[in-house]
């Protein structure tokens, strides 16, 4: 017999009134009555003076992809409201975009956490729809793995955030000594602070040479080079950093001898790093001690008893 058949009109029954009420909710949610226009599209047209259309702009239009991105745009928009409505935490994915070397876009991540959770669901269904016809499982199993798998997108994509932010800071504290070094060098030979941090970011690369230049950057546009740092230390998480940047600032401030202070902040840095790997170490050798606690010694036991279980029930 046809397993799909064996299933019964009612389950089947049931995926085709599901299918067909979103189906319903989606028409009515985007009829044209439904969507009041907002207002950046009641005055756009009186602030454009001409639309400019070219061949690559008439070509994504008539492309299925760039028709799609238009179709699918609003949805999406909506979505990623709601999603911040539900989870909040804008300052804290700033943050962190801030952390991981990206710009502070807080629509553009709740996006990307739609699309996330859209992939998820999609993986659920699947994976729900395989069970309902392998197994005979209920019809609700599917929307609690398409649930499942919209939240594990959406969960997913903020823990990559907060990974990626992490990462990069672990590889700044990583060349923090070996910049310090090359600034105490440049100082030493007779640049000042910006001249020093030029060279710096001229020769060095890598993140934290990347965040300096940054903070060039900012003191060229008319900040001055205290609070450009002070700028570097906000948009980092590492105490290391803001350790150096109030150094830096303190020795620029008061004429103290800058070179000493960066070979001092290099040297804190290496012991900071040497005592983190000694307590990784120290974790490590803790889970190390599971599988031999529960997996190599009850088999060494078992090993050790068992010919004894053994010449008892021969003697018996």
């Amino acid at each position: 017999m046809n397993p799909v058949l064996a299933f019964g009109p009612g389950r089947w029954g049931a995926l085709v009134g599901f299918a067909l009420g979103i189906g319903v909710v989606t028409i009515i949610r985007f009829l044209p009555a439904s969507r009041r226009p907002t207002l950046e599209s009641r005055m756009a047209p009186y602030l454009v003076d001409t639309a400019i259309f070219t061949r690559l702009r008439q070509r994504e239009t008539h492309s299925p992809a760039g028709v799609v991105a238009v179709l699918g745009r609003p949805l999406v928009r909506d979505l990623a409201r709601f999603v911040e409505r539900i989870l909040g935490g804008a300052e804290s994915v700033r943050y962190r975009q801030l952390r991981a070397g990206k710009p502070a876009d807080i629509d553009r991540f709740r996006a990307e956490q739609v699309l996330a959770g859209a992939a998820g669901a999609l993986a659920g269904a699947v994976v729900g729809v395989a069970l309902f016809l392998g197994s005979g499982a209920s019809s609700l199993l599917v929307l609690f793995m398409i649930a499942v798998g919209a939240s594990a997108g959406v969960v997913g994509w903020d823990q990559w955030l907060s990974y990626q932010a992490n990462r990069r800071e672990s590889i700044m504290l990583t060349e923090f000594p070996t910049v310090a070094e090359l600034l105490a060098l440049a100082v030493g030979a007779g640049e000042g602070a910006v001249g020093a941090l030029e060279r710096v970011c001229r020769l060095a690369h890598g993140e934290l040479a990347t965040e300096l230049a940054r903070c060039l950057s900012d003191a060229r546009a008319g900040a001055s080079l205290p609070r450009a740092l002070e700028g570097l230390a906000e948009r980092t998480g590492l105490t290391s950093l803001s350790r150096f940047v109030d150094g830096v600032v303190i020795a620029v401030e008061r004429g103290t001898p800058l070179a000493d202070v960066l070979r001092a902040q290099a040297q804190d840095v290496r012991e900071e790093g040497r005592r983190n790997l000694m307590e990784k170490g120290g974790k490590k050798e803790i889970g190390m001690m599971i599988p031999v606690v529960f997996l190599v010694l009850p088999i060494t036991v078992l090993f050790a008893v068992f010919p004894g279980f053994d010449f008892l029930n021969f003697s018996m």
